[in-house]
């Protein structure tokens, strides 16, 4: 094991946290190998909706799945890239111009159109967190994704600019730190979860990644292997866990536990005749019901959560540019039949998001819809060591940009690197 080559993903979801520890053992900076070597998870009860609620309780789920993650990985970390999400993301295209100073485009005339498509004026309560360069136009040449050797004497960028709440992101960032623990980075949760479950095909024809979460539901639409659209729908697994605390008369624990064993977001898949016993109380005795009931319960809201998806999408103007489909992820999305339901409500094809392209060692640790956003960080840390913009040292590891080339250089070429990475 090569501790430089460590890297920490750590996803603090509504219901769990999970962290995992990697080594990155590819140098291919589009698509760098990982070798998964510990996971932890813990229960979370420090969020509301992707937002720190509590900060003791998020630190001490933080400190539990590090902790076991490290156990298993028989390494420590200093630091993580932490996904974040929630209603307080926000989205816009921002348009960059350049003079071209000589014959041809250069790498440095690119990094100006850059510059000024990122120079927005970012209000006080926001944080710029991801600024990912679209497409190029050169003098009225539109749509080029790469102009440097082009000839030309105007060069202009469109940048998608990613925002997040100030107060959100430090309460995040001060749960990792008092749990002993830097943040590198804070990376976009459904821009993390495309790294590992989507393909370059799917994001070049165009497709929609769904990711249903415990608290909420976020979604990133991509076409012509770019991000097009970023939304958050307010609802997830945990609505469909009290929509049967409610229609069963059970426990949010024992709806849990039935949702696992017995639950199916598509009712035609479970048979009419198929019966589940509901866990006894002192008033209500040993019950009996359908297991259609199970699910149509949990149809119904699933159901309603795509349609909430499906027009957020048509709003932005995109359902008619998804070639590939949808692919559906995240710890809500591993009941069976949530792919079906998904066809059927979006009217196109549908498949589960499971991790597991460019992963090795305890990769079957990782293979499931939950896992996600958290091996998508992983990957997004591994693209920044195999670029040589982030650097182990001693026995823990410190994965700080800082101990490494200067800032500038660092910045130019992350921000070059970004064009390429999502």
């Amino acid at each position: 094991m090569n501790i430089d080559r460590l890297v920490a993903g750590l996803d603090i979801g509504s219901a769990k946290t999970t962290a995992v520890i990697a080594e990155v053992v590819g140098d291919l900076p589009k698509h760098p190998t990982v070798n998964i070597l510990g996971v932890g998870q813990a229960r979370t009860t420090g969020l509301r909706k992707g937002v720190v609620a509590d900060i003791e309780e998020t630190q001490r789920s933080i400190t539990k799945a590090m902790q076991d993650a490290e156990r298993m990985a028989g390494a420590q970390v200093e630091s993580v890239y932490a996904g974040i999400a929630g209603e307080h993301v926000q989205a816009m295209t921002s348009t960059g111009i350049a003079s071209v100073t000589g014959s041809e485009i250069t790498k440095a005339d690119v990094e100006r159109a850059n510059a000024v498509a990122r120079a927005q004026a970012i209000p006080q309560d926001r944080e710029l967190i991801h600024a990912i360069p679209q497409e190029y136009t050169v003098d009225k040449n539109i749509g080029i994704r790469d102009p440097i050797g082009m000839i030309g004497t105007r060069l202009e960028t469109e940048m998608y600019l990613v925002t997040i709440g100030s107060s959100p992101a430090m309460n995040l960032r001060k749960a990792v730190e008092r749990a002993g623990y830097k943040v590198n980075e804070l990376v976009l949760e459904p821009l993390a979860s495309a790294l590992s479950v989507l393909t370059d095909d799917e994001k070049e024809l165009g497709v929609a990644l769904v990711e249903m979460g415990a608290g909420t539901t976020d979604v990133a639409v991509f076409h012509e292997g770019k991000i097009r659209h970023l939304g958050t729908i307010g609802y997830g697994g945990l609505n469909v866990t009290s929509d049967l605390v409610h229609g069963l008369g059970v426990t949010q624990a024992d709806a849990e536990k039935l949702k696992e064993q017995y639950g199916a977001a598509f009712e035609p898949l479970v048979p009419h005749h198929e019966k589940i016993r509901l866990p006894s109380t002192g008033a209500q005795g040993d019950r009996e019901i359908p297991r259609s009931l199970l699910a149509h319960i949990i149809h119904q809201r699933t159901q309603e959560i795509f349609e909430m998806v499906l027009r957020d999408i048509e709003q932005a103007g995109l359902i008619k540019k998804l070639s590939a489909g949808v692919v559906v992820t995240g710890g809500a999305a591993a009941q069976p039949g949530t792919a079906d339901l998904a066809s059927e409500i979006f009217g196109t094809g549908a498949r589960l998001g499971v991790p597991g392209e460019f992963l090795g060692g305890l990769s079957d640790s990782v293979q499931s819809p939950r896992f996600s956003t958290v091996t998508g960080l992983v990957q997004y840390g591994a693209h920044r060591v195999a670029i040589g913009t982030s650097a182990g040292k001693g026995k823990r590891i410190s994965l700080s940009p800082s101990a490494g080339p200067s800032m500038d250089n660092l910045a130019a070429r992350f921000k070059t690197w970004l064009q390429d990475f999502w």
